[in-house]
């Protein structure tokens, strides 16, 4: 749970930039529908509709190589940039040698659903593997002494290169391992797809569980497109109807209406509501634009990646919901279809096509969806403590003092290691906005009197070896001296 809430922390540095990319879409999505949803794009509005969603799109396009480098850097220990460069040549070697071309080329006889898994390998998945790679090549190897002749390669320089042919091992695994997976899932949406509404909930379920690994793409292809006889979103879009197909035709595309619609703003404002005061502001900027933009063009990723690794429980009960509503709307025979994704553009759009049904519903399931996720999200957060925007302790960048100052700030630093019970009783030193963490060898060494009065605000154990001591906002500089001193 620590490594995947440091996951998450690294995540939301890319995650940061998706609020510029979710106003930019939504804004351009309604400037100019025919940006996603095809036909002539003429007039002034209209054009620029479509520069800001081909703006948006640049970000959202290349979520994985922003997830590489943001993730590279927030796991290397001294957020060094050379772990983004170590974690970006990851990326490349990876995405390159997997690439379907170079795959085929490898493996002529390569079957139908694997080349449909490589075409899909510039995913979310491989951008945080890659960046977990890049990280631990640079935090293992980034003291590496080389003889004489090859010192220029010594040291950061070095985690480069390690980090490229590691990646050469690892894209030789997913040579393997990565068709089975995908024809697995394939296999199973298969199995799925015969078991009517309840099938059509267990779809939507595993959809959003799956967005992480990038693998929700392969269960896509079986329900949206024609791959084993389905094609739900090509039938509706090509106008026809349930009399045309041997399913309710939209079945699997219109539970993601209400979730995304309404749901996704639900759960973002118990967010909000459950942030700490001093760091509301800051949930608010991430979870309003990230609400607007589901709501508009169904774009979920800004919200779903600022929590799902944080607070993976929180994210399997979100997929869950969507099960839930899925199995509710189908039933209630509202049905609608998407081009692009479940926002209310396409819900306008798609609701001339004949396979539309009592569109009006989506006013009470949009309802439903908010109060449950809003209520669900507020319960379990507050309930489990559990790190969403605006809850975990935010790391910012440090600027070094003096490396021979006995003090930081005016914190006398060697006390606050006497009170500690030495350099030698400290196993990891980090800090958040106010508070170092540390986690060390013996915690009833530790004397709360001498860290009081070397300035401490309070002293506060948060297990065996782990506690945490209350600094205040000078934490960074006294932090930062004290890994200097050690």
């Amino acid at each position: 749970m620590k490594f995947l809430q440091k996951l998450g922390k690294a995540i939301m540095l890319p995650v940061a930039v998706m609020p510029l990319c979710g106003l930019l879409m939504g804004i351009g999505y309604l400037l100019c529908p025919a940006s996603m949803q095809g036909g002539e794009i003429t007039g002034l509005l209209p054009l620029i509709g479509l520069y800001l969603v081909k703006a948006g799109g640049a970000l959202i396009d290349h979520i994985a190589l922003l997830f590489a480098i943001g993730v590279g850097v927030g796991m290397a220990q001294d957020k060094d940039g050379t772990a983004a460069l170590a974690s970006l040549v990851s990326w490349l070697v990876i995405t390159t040698l997997l690439n379907v071309d170079n795959v085929t080329a490898i493996m002529p006889s390569l079957s139908e659903n694997a080349s449909l898994a490589f075409a899909k390998i510039e995913n979310p998945f491989i951008g945080i593997l890659s960046g977990l790679l890049g990280a631990f090549c640079y935090n293992r190897f980034k003291n590496t002494r080389l003889p004489d002749w090859l010192a220029f390669f010594s040291g950061k320089r070095s985690t480069v290169i390690i980090a490229g042919g590691a990646s050469l091992a690892v894209s030789a695994l997913l040579l393997a391992v990565w068709p089975v997976l995908f024809g697995g899932l394939i296999f199973l949406g298969e199995k799925i797809s015969s078991m009517g509404y309840i099938g059509a909930g267990i779809y939507a379920f595993l959809n959003r569980l799956l967005i992480p690994f990038g693998l929700h793409h392969a269960l896509n292809n079986v329900f949206w497109f024609d791959t084993v006889g389905l094609g739900d979103l090509s039938h509706f879009w090509a106008g026809h109807t349930s009399a045309d197909v041997s399913w309710s035709l939209g079945v699997y595309m219109s539970g993601f209406f209400p979730c995304m619609m309404f749901g996704v703003p639900g759960a973002a404002l118990a967010m909000v509501q459950c942030a700490k005061k001093e760091n509301r502001s800051k949930a608010v900027g991430i979870l309003l634009s990230a609400a607007v933009c589901a709501f508009v063009c169904g774009v979920t990723e800004p919200f779903e990646f600022s929590f799902m690794f944080a607070s993976p429980i929180l994210y399997a009960v979100y997929s869950l919901l969507y099960g839930v509503f899925t199995i509710i709307t189908a039933y209630s025979g509202f049905r609608a279809g998407f081009a692009f994704s479940a926002g209310v553009s396409d819900l306008i759009f798609s609701a001339s096509l004949p396979a539309a049904a009592k569109t009006w519903m989506i006013i009470p399931l949009g309802i439903g969806a908010f109060i449950v996720f809003y209520l669900v999200f507020r319960f379990l957060i507050s309930s489990l403590n559990l790190k969403t925007p605006g809850r975990e302790d935010e790391e910012t960048q440090i600027d070094t003092p003096h490396e021979n100052a006995a003090s930081a700030n005016g914190y006398d630093t060697e006390a606050i290691f006497a009170g500690l019970g030495g350099k030698e009783n400290i196993v990891s030193l980090d800090n958040c906005v106010t508070r170092l963490r540390l986690e060390v060898k013996d915690s009833d060494v530790i004397n709360d009197d001498i860290l009081k009065k070397a300035g401490a605000k309070a002293v506060i154990r948060t297990g065996k070896n782990s506690v945490q001591v209350v600094i205040g906002t000078n934490v960074e500089s006294v932090a930062q001296q004290m890994k200097n001193q050690m």
